[in-house]
């Protein structure tokens, strides 16, 4: 699977010769998207607005096409499967996302989690837990799901 993982990259999303940081980029996008299909599956349910909110936010926010988010967020699905927690990903982008980079996918994560029309309570939980662990203050946490339960759909920053 690792080696899906890295054709992925070297093929469709890096230019042939892209530097080592780069490709800690790519890294990252996988673990953020990892969170998200994590959040999507929070209250057992991938309804057709998840996925829907899901894949237009990550082609809005990372630049891709249909294929290539298609191919990332299976890619995601697979590594969140077999993480055993959550850390592997936050922390990867704890250390490397700025402040605004941090609200913009945690906004993405409340669109997702209202994106049903309904909040669970695991998905309030987890949302706590993910930003927690990121390391982003809860009055930020409460500006990001004001602007997300207010559908602005404008994101200012991107994620990557």
């Amino acid at each position: 699977m690792l080696d899906s993982i890295k054709n992925f990259f070297r093929s469709s999303m890096a230019p042939p010769a892209q530097a080592e940081p780069a490709a800690s980029r790519k890294d990252i996008r996988l673990a953020a998207c990892a969170l998200l299909m994590e959040m999507a599956h929070a209250d057992d349910e991938f309804t057709d607005e998840e996925r829907r909110h899901l894949e237009s936010s990550i082609q809005r926010q990372f630049g891709l096409d249909a294929p290539e988010t298609q191919k990332l967020l299976s890619l995601a699905e697979q590594e969140r499967k077999q993480a055993v927690d959550l850390w592997q990903f936050t922390n990867l982008i704890a250390e490397n996302y700025s402040v605004g980079q941090k609200m913009v996918l945690a906004e993405i994560m409340w669109g997702l989690a209202y994106a049903d029309g309904k909040l669970a309570g695991r998905e309030d939980y987890l949302m706590r837990k993910i930003c927690n662990l990121l390391r982003l203050e809860p009055g930020y946490l409460a500006e990001a799901r004001k602007r997300a339960e207010g559908g602005s759909g404008g994101l200012s920053d991107t994620v990557d």
